[in-house]
């Protein structure tokens, strides 16, 4: 990855009355056990999916992130209020 850093998981959403705000990003457990599986990382999938969350809060959970090479941006679901 260039630049040595992950890109901001955080979205802009248009509110009713025309205004924007900015939401946090979170990801589905299930993107990243996929990710893994389709590297053919089998045990670290299935830690995943016995340890996480099902939705899993980007900032929190960075560095396990990071270490599993993985950038929360490309794995990022729906904005959440």
């Amino acid at each position: 990855m260039a630049g040595g850093g992950f890109r901001p998981v955080r979205t802009a959403v248009r509110e009713p009355d025309g205004s924007t705000r900015e939401h946090q990003m979170r990801i589905a457990r299930n993107r990243i056990v996929s990710a893994l599986r389709d590297r053919g990382q089998q045990a670290r999938a299935d830690w995943v999916e016995r340890e996480l969350p099902e939705l899993v809060d980007p900032a929190k959970h960075s560095g396990l992130l990071a270490t599993l090479h993985l950038d929360p941006a490309d794995l990022a679901d729906a904005p959440t209020p």
